[in-house]
């Protein structure tokens, strides 16, 4: 080319001139999106709306032609800008793309008693205490290549129920670590929740080539703490994902965000009422310890101590195999014997909105009853005392040792008879 000016309806910002942005364009030194920032454009030729799959740009005559979003038409929303395109044409038939990345978030579930671990699901129930283990993947635009830079920030917002330790996260890219990469800060909200944020100003600069098919994996812990919410309200979590989406700036340029993706944890409580033989009357002086088991063997989760309570609320529990003992008894009642009972609960786990569907006790000891409440998450039962002696129950433990000792007394007397008629013989 030659004779290179600027056309009608352009103004240029830069110092350079027409024929020398032509050169710089031509042997690279110079990109279109540099170009544009300079350029400030006082005729439109024409703007269309984009349908659903493509837009048609028609009418045209022959020339230089910029095809762009139409500024503030993506800026601040979940949409992203498409490269600019500029072309010598006629009529063009024009396929736009403006392809955005996801981002999901999952948590796993375990029952202690059992030793099954589910796979990544939308809910899970724990123990207060315990660490819950997450993971948050996110994924790149089809478009990921026309980007020089691109920046992206994952979001995630616990609940006061979850407490995050600083530097607890891992971050990777198939199977190459890239947590250096992310700058990581905690915030604490008003409302107790706590906001941690995982930023990368350049995404192109981890170390990793990245493609569509490209996923970036943040796997953590947090634990249930004392502020975890019992029953059906559960504890969320929810994280979004910042991005850039305009190509033609890159990372410095505008950003997209997101929408949330929220997953729950649930905990319970049993609440023991401790009751006269009559079955309604409170009574006072008894002490209780809950035990689970885990791993085969039963241990102590919480111990009461006897006094003036006589109902007794066990929170923050996991579903599983537990032991209810009576480990002090008010003077002049019975011992109870044990209760064993299993906590077994239902929720959503593929669900935007996780919910608590059921919760439900199974395999309880003979004679106790439990009310469940799924809206409180509480499973209530009535704890009887009885006063005076009492006889084994038929075909308890108690039975079996009376019929031992009685069938071992009655091999003694029969032994003494027959020695003794020997001895008179002998006589």
């Amino acid at each position: 080319m030659s004779n290179v000016e600027w056309g009608n309806g352009v103004t240029y910002t830069g110092n350079e001139s027409a024929a020398d942005v032509a050169k710089a364009l031509g042997d690279g030194t110079m990109t279109i999106a540099q170009l544009i920032d300079k350029l400030t454009l006082t005729t439109v030729a024409k703007t269309v709306t984009s349908a659903k799959d493509s837009t048609v740009i028609d009418g045209l005559t022959a020339g230089y032609y910029l095809v762009k979003d139409k500024d503030g038409t993506q800026a601040n929303t979940s949409d992203a800008y498409t490269k600019f395109i500029v072309q010598v044409v006629g009529d063009i038939d024009v396929k736009v793309k403006s392809d955005v990345p996801t981002v999901t978030k999952k948590v796993q579930d375990k029952n202690d008693s059992t030793g099954e671990t589910s796979g990544w699901q939308d809910s899970a129930d724990y123990d207060i205490g315990d660490d819950v283990p997450y993971q948050i993947t996110g994924s790149m635009p089809d478009n990921i290549g026309d980007y020089t830079t691109y920046k992206y920030i994952f979001t995630d917002t616990m609940s006061k129920g979850l407490t995050y330790t600083k530097k607890n996260a891992t971050i990777k890219i198939g199977d190459t670590v890239v947590t250096d990469s992310f700058t990581e800060a905690i915030t604490s909200q008003e409302d107790g929740s706590t906001v941690v944020t995982w930023t990368c100003d350049d995404l192109k600069t981890a170390g990793v080539e990245l493609t569509p098919a490209t996923k970036v994996v943040v796997t953590y812990k947090a634990t249930l703490n004392e502020k975890a919410v019992i029953g059906s309200a559960g504890n969320p979590n929810t994280v979004n994902l910042t991005y850039s989406n305009n190509p033609n700036k890159g990372g410095d340029g505008e950003t997209g965000k997101t929408p949330d993706d929220k997953n729950i944890v649930f905990t319970y409580k049993t609440v023991v009422n401790k009751v006269d033989q009559d079955g309604t009357t409170p009574l006072k002086g008894a002490g209780f310890t809950l035990q689970k088991k885990v791993n085969g063997e039963y241990t102590d989760v919480k111990t009461f101590t006897a006094g003036e309570d006589t109902t007794f609320t066990f929170s923050g529990l996991d579903d599983g195999e537990y032991k209810l003992i009576e480990s002090t008894t008010p003077a002049g009642y019975n011992t109870i014997t044990p209760i064993e009972f299993t906590i077994s609960a239902k929720h959503d786990e593929t669900a935007d909105e996780p919910k608590l569907t059921e919760l439900t006790v199974s395999k309880a000891s003979v004679g106790a009853t439990f009310t469940p409440n799924t809206n409180e998450g509480s499973l209530t039962t009535n704890v009887v005392n009885k006063k005076g002696s009492t006889l084994p129950e038929t075909g308890g433990m108690g039975t079996t040792l009376l019929y031992t000792v009685g069938g071992v007394l009655v091999a003694l007397a029969a032994a003494y008879i027959i020695i003794s008629k020997k001895h008179e013989k002998a006589e």
